[in-house]
């Protein structure tokens, strides 16, 4: 996140001043524009928050550096100076950026949280514990931000949100949320979990699909350089010397043939689709569609369908106390799932079913047509039982057993058809590649050539 303070002038005359954080430093500055085009306001200055590396000393001690964020290298001396220390040196960081820390380190951060608050720690003495433990700079420095606040007093809720591009956007809620509630133990555990799965859950995407794509993409681009660049190198030499050619190298060397007289229209069959596809799955109404068609794929579609349904019933688990106030945890439900169509029906069509005509859960999650018949089915019953936040729990164990289970066993399978997909095209290179040896001269005086080059191509 990215804070700025600007000072701005009434119409009046008076001058007035504030603050406000933003993903990036465009968006910052055109909040502020909007803020004071909307308020009919003159702007005197924008400043942005920066890193100021310094260099100070007491009295005849060795001196000391550290880094201070400002919002200008005034404040830092006059905070120092106030400390008791000589300034030595003052100057702002030249790279001022930090990576987002790994989600490996966020999902380590809350999960200690949770055991040490299940030991009854305080919570300022967890956030100390972690604050001295914790290696990423970027996850360290952020907390430690996060903890002087909090002890100030801020609303926990804003001063996590502020972090959201540390954490996400559903980590920072999680978190603010727990802060406040009378449950910080259980939602704590619960935002652990969820993480751990929708880390699982990428992961086993990851092998499942986005590698299986990429090997058999480099697979192709390493054919095509065969068949076209050094496949003809040998075999149209047989070719120049009037030898007759076996049908799969001359099949081989038609096809090279193509490919080289191709070039832009294969390199445009190869890259266009892609890039165009990624730049309409990028668009919000392409995302959707998108979105949609991962749910719909043969085989994966439904594995990725219901892991989806589990991640919505346990964050709605976690954040259902009552159908008195059960808008709220269905909408952060939805956007905890990561897809966008599945929270697009369930903001857009749910919700208002539920706010404008008084209809129940089941019915507005049905009318989604994006929860399975199962889910439906348990809701119903939760409902009617009066037991809807335990039958969430329960659909959320249960499709996390299902799903744990059937992605392993399809990893391994899309695994063996990737080796198998390898296996038959190196068979049938080597394959053209050894027919060369079938191949005889008309007349004597060429079989040392051949020879040669049956040396040189195989």
């Amino acid at each position: 996140m990215v804070e700025f303070r600007f000072s701005a002038e009434k119409a009046n005359g008076q001058v007035i001043s504030g603050s406000l954080s933003a993903e990036s430093a465009s968006e910052g500055k055109k909040k502020i524009q909007k803020l004071a085009e909307r308020n009919q306001l003159k702007l005197k200055a924008i400043e942005r928050k920066a890193t100021f590396l310094y260099k100070v000393r007491k009295g005849k001690e060795k001196p000391v550096t550290g880094e201070q964020k400002a919002f200008t290298k005034g404040e830092v001396v006059a905070a120092l100076n106030k400390l008791g220390y000589n300034v030595v040196s003052v100057n702002r960081k030249f790279l001022d950026f930090n990576m987002k820390p790994p989600t490996a380190e966020i999902v380590s951060f809350v999960k200690i949280s949770a055991e040490l608050l299940e030991q009854k720690l305080p919570y300022n003495e967890v956030m100390t514990l972690l604050i001295n433990d914790i290696q990423n700079k970027t996850l360290r420095e952020s907390l430690k931000d996060i903890n002087n606040e909090l002890k100030k007093g801020a609303d926990s809720e804003a001063t996590f949100l502020r972090y959201q591009s540390v954490f996400g956007k559903f980590t920072a809620y999680m978190l603010g949320l727990a802060s406040k509630s009378g449950n910080m133990t259980e939602i704590y555990r619960a935002t652990a979990k969820f993480l751990e799965r929708r880390q699982e859950f990428k992961k086993n995407l990851r092998s499942a699909l986005i590698t299986p794509l990429v090997t058999v993409f480099v697979l192709l681009l390493a054919v095509l350089f065969y068949v076209g660049y050094i496949f003809p190198e040998t075999a149209k030499l047989f070719v120049k010397f009037g030898i007759a050619l076996p049908p799969m190298t001359a099949f081989t060397l038609k096809m090279s043939d193509f490919l080289m007289n191709n070039k832009l229209l294969i390199g445009a069959v190869l890259i266009i689709p892609p890039v165009v596809l990624w730049r309409l799955a990028s668009t919000p109404k392409g995302k959707l569609v998108a979105h949609r068609l991962m749910m719909k794929m043969p085989v994966m579609g439904k594995l990725i369908h219901k892991t989806y349904i589990e991640v919505f019933c346990r964050v709605f688990y976690t954040m259902y106390s009552g159908s008195a106030e059960s808008i709220e945890p269905v909408r952060i439900a939805a956007e905890a799932t990561g897809n966008a169509y599945f929270e697009d029906r369930v903001k857009n069509l749910a919700i208002p079913l539920m706010v404008k005509k008084g209809i129940g859960i089941t019915d507005a999650f049905a009318a989604t047509e994006v929860f399975t018949e199962t889910a439906i089915s348990r809701f119903h019953s939760g409902e009617e039982t009066g037991t809807i936040k335990n039958t969430a729990l329960q659909l959320a164990n249960y499709y996390e057993s299902e799903t744990t289970y059937k992605m392993k066993n399809m990893i391994e399978l899309i695994q063996v058809f990737i080796a198998m997909f390898i296996m038959i095209v190196m068979i049938l290179l080597t394959l053209v590649s050894a027919e060369t040896a079938t191949i005889s001269p008309k007349n004597p005086a060429m079989g040392f050539l051949i020879n040669y080059l049956r040396s040189f191509f195989l």
